[in-house]
C-alpha cells in the first residue's frame, strides 16, 4: 500500500481532475461519463487516504463504510449522510450503468466537491 502522504497527493490530484471535468459543458460528448469515472477514482483515493490516516492514528478499518463511520466518529467528516450518499453513488456507478441514474449522480457530484476538499485538508496534518 502506498504511504499516507503519497495517497493524499494522489487524492488531491484526482480531486483537481474531477473539478476540471465538472467545468466541461454537460452536453459535451463523454462529459457525464468522464466526470463519473473521475468521481469514482477520486472517491476511491479519498477513502483509502482516510483508511491510511486512521491506521496512522491506531484504528483499523477495512471498508469504505467503516472508514467513513470512523472518520465521522473522529470528527474528520461532519456530514455522515452526505458521505454515505457519496459511497452509495460510487457503488451505483461502479457496478452497473443506467443512463438516468448516471445523470442524477452527475448532478450531485458538484455538491460533493466542498466536502472532498475539506476532508483533504483535515487529513493533511503531517
Amino acid at each position: 500500500m502506498k504511504n499516507r502522504s503519497e495517497l493524499l497527493k494522489r487524492f488531491g490530484r484526482a480531486l483537481e481532475r474531477l473539478e476540471k471535468a465538472l467545468a466541461q459543458p454537460e452536453n459535451a460528448e463523454l462529459s457525464v461519463d468522464g466526470t463519473i469515472q473521475r468521481f469514482e477514482f477520486t472517491f476511491e483515493l479519498c477513502w483509502k487516504s482516510l483508511q491510511a490516516a486512521l491506521r496512522h492514528e491506531g484504528f483499523d478499518v477495512k471498508s469504505p463504510r467503516a472508514a467513513l463511520q470512523k472518520a465521522y466518529a473522529e470528527e474528520w467528516i461532519t456530514d455522515e449522510a452526505l458521505w454515505l450518499g457519496m459511497l452509495e453513488d460510487r457503488n451505483n456507478t461502479s457496478h452497473t450503468y443506467n443512463e438516468e441514474l448516471a445523470k442524477a449522480i452527475y448532478g450531485r457530484i458538484a455538491g460533493y466537491i466542498p466536502e472532498l476538499r475539506r476532508v483533504l485538508k483535515v487529513m493533511d496534518f503531517e
